[in-house]
């Protein structure tokens, strides 16, 4: 029993420790990247369609919004909608010196309440015929251009997105109104 829970204890402090560690490093690149308390205030503001935001080494510009629709993909293979499927096409730019993996599970969508929806990644592939948004690697310098879906409710309406570099980054807010 007592060799279990020292087990158990050690397995814990690993897992806290590899969290905590990668927070500072994300939280440590995303304030050299914006100029310390000027980024901070920055951050602070939400952006709107078509103006760049920065978090941590991605720059996104999103494009456009479009919900209602109840499917994906083609008539062969694709996705239905539990209610209805908004496709917010993103430019996500590597700003950083160094290859960062765009993770589309990282985005989150906002109604004006608070409620928080996640990226369907299986939608996603489906809606992204020639760009991957779920699990892309991008090079310093290069650009990828995507559509990310969010399953929403029928009578739900978007208010706003919070973008990510990575699971533990800070993110940015871009309103969709």
């Amino acid at each position: 029993m007592r060799k279990t829970t020292t087990l158990a204890l050690i397995a814990t402090a690993a897992v806290a420790l590899g969290c905590s560690a990668g927070a500072t490093d994300n939280a440590s690149s995303s304030s050299s990247d914006d100029g310390g308390a000027k980024g901070e205030e920055k951050a602070a503001k939400t952006a709107k369609i078509g103006q760049p935001v920065r978090d941590g080494k991605f720059e996104f510009t999103v494009k456009s919004s479009k919900c209602g629709a109840t499917k994906v993909g083609s008539d062969l293979i694709g996705d239905k909608a539990q209610g209805q499927f908004c496709l917010i096409t993103i430019n996500v730019k590597n700003i950083g010196k160094e290859p960062q993996t765009l993770d589309g599970s990282s985005q989150k969508a906002y109604t004006a309440d608070g409620t928080e929806y996640s990226s369907d990644t299986e939608a996603g592939l489906y809606a992204n015929k020639e760009q991957s948004t779920f699990f892309e690697e991008i090079n310093p310098g290069n650009q990828v251009t995507g559509v990310f879906v969010f399953d929403i409710p029928k009578k739900v309406k978007l208010a706003k997105l919070e973008l990510h570099d990575s699971m533990f980054s800070g993110g940015v807010e871009v309103a969709l109104a």
